[in-house]
């Protein structure tokens, strides 16, 4: 089978370009005109790759790469080999992505599926919807009545927007994702899979059955929000639910009714935000961290991974554990019962 390449990159820049692409320094014994034709991890990198160290923990991966070119911070960058060209850079990691981003731009906006380049004939865009030039329609994607979308917009095969949604510019929606009652900015990725604007979980419970409560609110997903597959965004019951200017929103992700997400707030893979609860903006939740309703997280507050939270977290604090607490405080009650068991199978072996 012949390998298949789904990214390869559009170009073949020297390290003088590369540097500049990302504001880095050559070191003074690196060749400016040296090409770079792909990059690499540390320990996969050869001839003609560009790699990074940003994790001093794979220090020895980079003394003894082979790539043509390392991304390092000052600090290390004695460390690469002689062959190696460094490239000094403040926060090599976040250098990567800028040179990767100039290298695959494919992989940063998801494109048509079927290369498309307009509306698919095979799609269903209700006469009322109103597109921009430059809108990419794939197959099966449906498109309901006053529905608009903005220029340079991809709509993936399958996808389901329901009447009067807006999505804004340069944007892109992935396969089998639906869309109601939402507002949506500009350049914001939904990636497969997700679904935004359905009913928020609302009953009236009672000893006599569960009155369900009409959901009335919206979705409003502010500009460059990345929205991750399988994520499902409740709307508003009475109030919107908001996702803030540029937060990453992981996989697998649930979001419930009147969520408020701050700006460039991130919520790893399988978080969990109950109704009404706020996430600060810059804050980060943790794989499966679950945050319980109408509570507040605080301004660049850190939850834990599969931490329980139940109370208000005050801005810049990191907590942790079941139920959540200040992550010191978990430690130490961590450290603490390990005394005890230690000591408890101490006994046991003393009869």
């Amino acid at each position: 089978m012949a390998r298949i390449r789904f990214f390869p990159p559009t170009s073949a820049p020297s390290l003088a370009e590369v540097a500049g692409w990302c504001g880095a320094t050559l070191a003074a014994s690196a060749d400016a005109g040296r090409v770079i034709r792909d990059v690499a991890a540390l320990d996969q990198a050869g001839q003609g790759d560009l790699t990074f160290l940003d994790n001093p923990r794979y220090l020895d991966a980079l003394k003894r790469t082979r790539a043509a070119a390392a991304l390092v911070s000052a600090r290390y960058a004695g460390a690469a080999p002689s062959a190696c060209a460094a490239l000094i850079v403040r926060e090599p990691y976040r250098a990567m992505a800028q040179v990767m981003t100039k290298l695959y731009p494919s992989a940063v906006k998801p494109g048509s599926v079927f290369a498309e380049t307009g509306i698919s004939p095979v799609a269903s865009v209700h006469p009322s919807a109103r597109l921009e030039p430059g809108v990419i329609v794939d197959p099966g994607a449906v498109i309901g009545p006053g529905a608009e979308i903005g220029a340079g917009t991809v709509i993936g095969p399958n996808a389901v927007i329901g009447p009067e949604v807006r999505i804004g510019r340069d944007g892109s929606v992935g396969a089998s994702t639906t869309i109601g009652a939402a507002l949506i900015g500009d350049r914001v990725i939904i990636h497969p899979g997700a679904h935004i604007g359905q009913d928020g979980f609302g009953f009236a419970l009672g000893s006599r059955g569960h009155l369900k409560v009409p959901q009335i609110g919206r979705v409003i997903i502010q500009d460059d929000v990345e929205i991750g597959a399988g994520v499902t965004i409740d709307r508003g019951a009475n109030r919107d639910t908001v996702i803030g200017e540029g937060a990453k929103i992981d996989n697998l992700v649930q979001i419930g009714h009147n969520v408020v997400i701050g700006r460039h707030a991130v919520l790893a893979g399988q978080a969990g935000v109950s109704g009404s609860s706020v996430i600060g903006d810059f804050a980060a939740l943790g794989g499966k961290a679950g945050i319980a309703g109408h509570l507040t997280i605080g301004a660049g507050a850190q939850v834990a991974a599969a931490a329980g939270v139940m109370t208000d977290i005050p801005a810049g604090e990191r907590w942790a554990g079941a139920p959540a607490k200040p992550v010191r405080e978990f430690f130490r009650e961590v450290a603490a019962i390990k005394r005890l068991a230690d000591d408890a199978r101490g006994e046991g072996n003393a009869e």
